[in-house]
């Protein structure tokens, strides 16, 4: 299923895309599409089950999407997770998963405006795929295990702002945190209908050319392991949001001097099957 949320930021109803494209009112199956919901098999069903029969039907001209998950937990992100992301800054691929956070907060959705960092010199643009946790995970003992643990999948933007990040001491958190740093959607994308994915390509255009243009097949640490990996450190609850890395092609990477984002700046991005999302960007 394709699982989204529209309407005003803060006033999301629940929705689905059918088989046909057809934008689909959830709102009479199920309050919204969190992590109580993704943990209830039984609501699931219902789900399900009203997917494959007669829904109202929404008018989507106009209509803003927002972020297909509300009441996210944390948002988990695995940092030089691409073999070639990791030989474009000149880094040694990690011998562990590089795991920092990212505040909830950041999330909007995935054609939001996005804000430049007042003072940003470096705000720099990664396309990722998003895991979206529906049961608990504590200590599991296997990648197999780990897969068993996801609900679904959606696009992820982690926004970086790279002096903030590298520069200005301390951890990565500062180049991470800024307000609207993490578009997600437009849908979540639920397990079944992603059967592989370490098969899913990536793609980012900057004002119109490609930048990014990779395949989760170059990740160091494939999703099962990485949710199994992260499961030992801390509790993954559904609802929690896993960004699993970005391949080659981000600003850092190239050579100086370096196309860092500014105001007026457009991003798309999109990944095999998940959808596309399109942010301009303006200065906060």
């Amino acid at each position: 299923m394709k699982l989204l949320r529209v309407g005003t930021a803060g006033a999301e109803r629940p929705a689905l895309l059918d088989a046909e494209g057809t934008l689909r009112d959830l709102s009479g199956i199920v309050d919204d599409i969190d992590g109580a919901l993704l943990a209830d098999e039984a609501a699931l069903g219902r789900v399900r089950a009203a997917a494959s029969g007669e829904l109202p039907a929404l008018d989507a001209a106009g209509l803003r999407t927002g972020p297909p998950l509300a009441r996210i937990g944390k948002i988990v992100c695995i940092g030089l997770n691409y073999h070639d992301h990791a030989r474009e800054t000149g880094a040694e691929p990690p011998a562990e998963p590089v795991v920092f956070l990212k505040a909830p907060d950041t999330a909007v959705g995935p054609h939001d405006t996005v804000l430049v960092p007042r003072g940003s010199v470096k705000t720099d643009w990664e396309v990722e795929l998003a895991v979206v946790i529906g049961r608990t995970a504590r200590y599991l003992e296997s990648a197999e295990d780990g897969l068993a643990h996801v609900a679904g999948y959606a696009v992820a933007h982690d926004v970086s702002e790279r002096e903030f990040q590298i520069e200005r001491g301390g951890t990565w958190d500062k180049g991470k945190n800024c307000e609207t740093f993490n578009p997600l959607g437009p849908w979540l994308v639920t397990a079944d209908e992603v059967p592989d994915p370490q098969a899913l390509s990536l793609r980012l255009w900057v004002n119109g050319e490609l930048k990014q243009d990779g395949t989760t097949a170059e990740q160091i640490f494939p999703v099962g392991e990485v949710v199994r990996y992260v499961s030992h450190f801390m509790t993954l609850y559904p609802g929690d949001v896993i960004n699993t890395g970005t391949p080659a092609g981000v600003a850092m990477g190239q050579p100086e001097p370096k196309p860092y984002l500014r105001g007026g700046d457009v991003v798309e991005l999109e990944i095999t099957g998940l959808g596309r999302q399109r942010q301009e960007f303006k200065d906060a």
